[in-house]
């Protein structure tokens, strides 16, 4: 079973999408079962609030359903438990950082890094901007996704052969 973790500053926009993108890509594939997803935020701002509606809006667009989700804090536990807590952009995998144990830092991850040769260094939050900017993240988190999910499916690889 693998544990995954999305981490964006509020768990109201970039976190809950990623979140939806990767369990649909997943269950695309036939690899739900395989998996444990979920998201959660840095700050306190809208903890028990659903995704903004147009995230929901967004993302049912293209098929994925983020109504069901509620934003959370991170908590402690969730550094022992998931195996890998990806940040969405660099001041909040700096937060990750103050919060985690040193022994648990190799488990954060940024998205970018799975975002194939693209001219963003970050998932960009769409809270403030326009409507096209819902559309962008889930455009870059579908990318990220699919090298997130190439990333794991090589650990399991190279764990069997050692």
């Amino acid at each position: 079973m693998h544990k995954i973790l999305f981490v964006c500053m509020g768990n109201i926009c970039r976190s809950p999408s990623a979140q939806g993108v990767f369990e649909h890509l997943i269950k695309q594939k036939g690899l739900a079962e395989k998996f444990t997803i979920d998201s959660a935020g840095t700050h306190r701002y809208h903890v028990g609030s659903p995704p903004d509606e147009r995230s929901i809006l967004f993302a049912h667009k293209r098929g994925i359903d983020l109504s069901k989700q509620r934003a959370r804090n991170i908590s402690a536990q969730d550094f022992t438990y998931f195996d890998l807590i990806v940040a969405m952009d660099d001041e909040n995998y700096r937060n990750l950082l103050t919060i985690c144990g040193k022994n648990q830092q190799e488990k954060l991850l940024k998205m970018k890094q799975f975002l194939p040769q693209s001219q963003y260094t970050e998932i960009p939050d769409p809270y403030y901007g326009g409507q096209q900017g819902f559309d962008l993240v889930l455009d870059l988190l579908e990318d990220a996704c699919l090298g997130l999910l190439d990333f794991v499916l090589q650990q399991q690889i190279s764990k069997k052969l050692m």
